[in-house]
């Protein structure tokens, strides 16, 4: 099993734009952002300043493919 820290969530939008995620032109809304890779779809709903706790940052994983160590 994974050891997922506490993260903040800017540098967690920031790993995943480094593993090929990109922010979709004009769906942004708030705190809403619609990310694509491939085709595939994954929407963002975090402020920047964010703590991300261990669980929803292994849901996020299991989402985008994200590893611990691309933190």
């Amino acid at each position: 099993m994974s050891f997922w820290p506490s993260t903040r969530a800017r540098k967690v939008l920031q790993a995943l734009e480094r593993i090929g995620w990109k922010q979709m032109e004009g769906r942004t809304s708030g705190s809403h952002r619609q990310l694509t890779r491939g085709g595939e779809r994954f929407t963002w709903a975090f402020h920047d300043g964010e703590e991300i706790g261990p669980r929803m940052l292994a849901r996020i994983a299991k989402a985008t493919g994200l590893k611990p160590e691309d933190l």
